[in-house]
């Protein structure tokens, strides 16, 4: 029985995708080096570090100036931008309810990921929130859901790690955990299925029942 739910941030229980996309290209269109990417260009990159992307989309070393850009943009539009996804809210509170342990596997920074989680009053059912800066190895590697696992004490087997990303099904793969992905991905569902998860949810009241909890109910 799974005792246990990490979820990805970004793509995954918030909609960020807009405004991920939007700071992209507002930094791009500062450049002079290179034209900007397309948005359907931008999407497959998706969900790695920011760094990674902006080296990705600049074709430089240093994109320290590209990330400050970013952030700032990123930082103004947030409020008007963000918002969960459909049921995540209502969900959330049952797995809490359930006694399922819940925490946060992201390739965000931790202010950022405070900041959002506080927003909608998510942070009070996070009890472990890894992100970027908590590991050397970021996802698709195992080390971050691995030290989620760890700090607590969760058993692989019955950890479900859920995300939008190729990254995440990966690193739950890597870490022993069940690897889920969600169908609203902006990669796609079949993108997803190319790496294998062991399952895909449609509707994020779906986790109710792959954690059981439906069961229980009736």
């Amino acid at each position: 029985m799974i005792n246990t739910v990490l979820f990805d941030l970004d793509g995954t229980i918030i909609d960020t995708n807009e405004l991920i996309i939007s700071s992209f290209l507002h930094v791009m269109g500062e450049w002079e080096h290179s034209a900007p990417w397309t948005r359907e260009e931008i999407i497959p990159h998706m969900g790695g570090t920011l760094e990674q992307q902006m080296r990705t989309f600049s074709g430089q070393e240093d994109v320290s100036e590209y990330v400050k850009g970013y952030r700032a943009y990123n930082d103004i539009h947030h409020e008007a931008m963000v918002q969960p996804f459909p049921h995540v809210l209502e969900v959330i509170e049952a797995l809490h309810q359930a006694g399922i342990v819940m925490g946060v596997v992201t390739t965000k920074i931790r202010p950022s990921t405070l900041k959002v989680l506080e927003r909608f009053d998510l942070l009070k059912y996070m009890q472990t929130i890894v992100t970027v800066t908590d590991v050397t190895h970021p996802k698709p590697h195992a080390e971050p859901v691995l030290k989620a696992m760890n700090e607590l004490g969760a058993d692989p087997a019955k950890t479900l790690m859920i995300g939008d990303s190729p990254v995440d099904i990966q690193s739950a793969q890597n870490a022993g955990a069940l690897s889920v992905g969600v169908a609203w991905s902006l990669k796609g569902e079949e993108k997803l299925k190319e790496y294998n998860p062991d399952h895909i949810v449609h509707d994020m009241r779906d986790l109710l029942t792959l954690t059981g909890i439906e069961a229980r109910r009736t």
